[in-house]
């Protein structure tokens, strides 16, 4: 064990030297040290709408159909209707600032209204005057249907209340807390396929096979030192977000659970690494085979994010810490195969 401990530790102080991967932990720290004060930000990428804190979006309304529109608009607090006679007025009314967009309404024959929507291109506004006119059209879309329900030959199935849950809260424990988990299971993974692809390019694997290390304890020594390195980044992680205000409930398991996708994923570029030996190559198919393996989880009845969500939201059901121990078993088997593999045919072939 301690000769794998001196591969593992000689791995971990090479790192120093791998600047993108350097940087790439400084960035993840840098959103985890900060998380609070980024979030918000973010949040008006991840959900626009609720970064408009009672921004008043000011819609030009015309046609023959504004009428309807209007009272609509007038009902939200962040909505105001400025009616302008017709579409040409409502138009230079855009051009010149007086209003962020244009809504004009017709009726067909048939009566439904046929809504013509002009938003701005290119400002800074834009996605947020274009979440609004989402919101405008889906408010305006429940009051025609409540208007017409007289007209329904059956009764539609009742939709689900609407929630007002808090973006931050929903952006902080399904996106960032993930994210913070999983981007140092991919980058170890990373790591594992250059650190082995590099010591065939520069000779240096030979060097390692006349010590006293078997080809077995050289590829322990790098599953153990990229393996660690992910747990313990995530670990990191989560306190700076504790300390930031973000409570993240069991831990423990967190780690866990990224212990268990890190080995997995080391495991599989340690595979390609020792198969195809060349860096780029290896990469490549690690890169594709990362975006396959992610890509079916999502077949499962609960995904790795569902799970890191839960988990750190503190309501985990008996299902979730069932997935993670699916997972620790697929990280032990992924584990002994890279083993087998290598004790079977050795570094050479």
């Amino acid at each position: 064990m301690d000769r794998r401990l001196t591969v593992a530790r000689r791995e971990l102080a090479s790192l120093r030297s791998e600047k993108t991967i350097v940087l790439a932990i400084l960035i993840q720290l840098f959103v985890a040290a900060f998380s609070s004060f980024l979030a918000v930000g973010l949040v008006s990428l991840y959900d626009p709408g609720a970064a408009s804190n009672g921004y008043t979006v000011e819609f030009g309304v015309t046609g023959e159909a504004g009428s309807d529109v209007a009272p609509v608009l007038e009902g939200q607090d962040d909505w105001e209707a400025v009616e302008y006679p017709n579409f040409e007025t409502a138009m230079n009314g855009f051009r010149q600032g007086q209003v962020h967009a244009v809504l004009r309404v017709e009726r067909t024959p048939d009566g439904r209204a046929q809504v013509t929507a002009i938003a701005p291109d290119g400002n800074v506004k834009t996605t947020l005057v274009v979440t609004q006119l989402r919101e405008v059209l889906d408010a305006f879309e429940r009051t025609e249907r409540n208007r017409l329900s007289s007209r329904l030959e059956q009764q539609p199935i009742e939709p689900p209340r609407e929630t007002r849950a808090s973006p931050y809260f929903g952006f902080t424990y399904t996106v960032l807390v993930p994210l913070l988990v999983f981007l140092p299971v991919f980058i170890s993974g990373s790591v594992a396929v250059d650190t082995i692809t590099e010591e065939f390019d520069r000779g240096t694997l030979e060097l390692l096979r006349v010590t006293p290390l078997t080809n077995v304890d050289i590829v322990d020594g790098k599953l153990l030192a990229m393996g660690v390195l992910a747990p313990l980044q995530s670990g990191t992680w989560l306190l700076l977000l504790s300390a930031n205000g973000t409570n993240v409930s069991n831990p423990a398991e967190l780690l866990v659970l990224a212990t268990a996708l890190s080995l997995v994923v080391v495991a599989l570029g340690a595979t390609l690494a020792l198969r195809f030996r060349d860096r780029k190559q290896a990469q490549l198919l690690f890169s594709l085979g990362i975006l396959v393996l992610f890509s079916a989880t999502y077949l499962l009845p609960e995904t790795p994010a569902n799970t890191v969500a839960k988990l750190a939201i503190g309501a985990p059901t008996a299902f979730t810490h069932g997935m993670v121990a699916v997972y620790s078993v697929a990280s032990l088997a992924a584990y002994f195969a890279v083993r087998r593999y290598v004790g079977s045919r050795g570094l050479d072939g």
